[in-house]
């Protein structure tokens, strides 16, 4: 737990999921920067309802709800929807002070205020203000900020596209904030944001929204190990771990037709994709979809084989963290004679990584970068 001094009042915070290294905080100076703006435009004037975008582990929107300011907190991950959740009870904060909308639905408008943290994926911020302009009043303002090893050069032109003219900071503790202010002029088109391409051999066509992993080409792991998905005997109980488009599962599921697919991930975009391409690819089939913290709610024994292409980062923090909170869920996940189906850079060593988990990994593919690796407990 790290205590944040804000414009707004002192909070006590922490990452989620927890992390061991004690020099990563739940904070930056770009959210920092974010609520200072906001107190300095809000200083002498009643304050509507705020909007915050993509709030990493809750910190605009605790902030914010410490002055009883109705907050709405909209985002992709289910990760910094569960870090909110925790940051509230942390700092005494009732679970109803802030309203979190996943990114597949929309806030409820009109909007005045926005908070937005801008993402890596400059698709998803295109969508995100496509979508958030209908709900824009007309005196509506956007401040938008990132730290400045992060932000995209071509941001603020979205901005300018989709909200109106805006204007940059100076940068602060290496931080930058663009502010843009609502143009009822504007009348900007439609994005045509989703992309589609083919699994290889002439596979099934997957459609990905914006913010999705590997939206504009099949990336190298998950097309190195889909060779290696086994054909099963009956009724397998198969789970996508983060399943990004669920290209895995679907591959799973062409393979064994009456196998029982499951697709997991932390983004709701990721959750919506798979669904639609499962749909597409098997058309009268049931699976189950679910946004989640991987296999934390899963049930005991309650799969046959995970597949897993685990993500190495959370939003710009590199680690192996995530990949081990991964296999260990999948070890408890596992029935006895399961199995995990992982893929990962060679240099990550998941050979010696995946042992503390399970006594058997043996590698069933891989190229000159990759490696397809096999756990299972007997």
């Amino acid at each position: 737990m790290q205590r944040c001094d804000t414009s707004f009042g002192s909070l006590r915070l922490d990452r989620y999921p927890p992390t061991r290294n004690p020099t990563l905080q739940p904070f930056d100076a770009a959210d920092l920067y974010l609520l200072q703006e906001q107190a300095r435009l809000s200083e002498g004037s009643a304050t509507g309802s705020v909007l915050v975008v993509n709030d990493q582990f809750g910190t605009l929107a605790c902030a914010l709800a410490l002055t009883g300011i109705p907050v709405m907190s909209w985002g992709d991950s289910h990760l910094a929807e569960r870090a909110l959740q925790d940051n509230l009870r942390h700092n005494q904060l009732s679970a109803q002070a802030v309203t979190f909308v996943d990114s597949q639905r929309l806030p409820n408008g009109p909007i005045s205020h926005v908070l937005l943290r801008i993402p890596k994926s400059l698709a998803l911020l295109e969508d995100q203000l496509s979508r958030l302009r209908p709900l824009l009043s007309a005196d509506a303002v956007v401040i938008a900020g990132a730290m400045l090893k992060h932000l995209p050069p071509s941001a603020g032109d979205l901005l300018a596209r989709y909200v109106g003219p805006y204007q940059a900071s100076l940068a602060w503790k290496k931080a930058r904030l663009l502010t843009a202010r609502f143009d009822s002029d504007l009348t900007p088109a439609i994005p045509q944001l989703d992309t589609r391409y083919a699994l290889p051999e002439g596979g099934p066509q997957l459609t990905n929204l914006p913010g999705v992993f590997s939206r504009d080409r099949l990336d190298i792991g998950t097309r190195v190990m889909l060779p290696c998905i086994p054909p099963t005997a009956g009724p397998a109980r198969i789970v996508d771990l983060g399943c990004g488009n669920g290209a895995l599962g679907i591959q799973a599921a062409l393979l064994n037709p009456q196998a029982q697919l499951s697709f997991i991930d932390e983004s709701y975009a990721a959750v919506t994709s798979a669904r639609q391409n499962f749909t597409a690819a098997c058309p009268g089939r049931d699976a189950c979809f679910t946004v989640s913290d991987g296999l934390v709610d899963a049930e005991a024994a309650s799969a046959d084989l995970v597949l897993c292409n685990p993500p190495f980062h959370q939003q710009q923090v590199i680690g192996d963290e995530i990949a081990l909170r991964l296999f260990q869920q999948s070890r408890t996940t596992l029935a006895p004679n399961g199995a995990l189906l992982v893929v990962g850079n060679r240099h990550l060593a998941y050979h010696v990584k995946l042992r503390r988990f399970f006594s058997q990994v043996e590698q069933v593919g891989g190229n000159s970068k990759f490696v397809v690796l096999r756990a299972s407990q007997s």
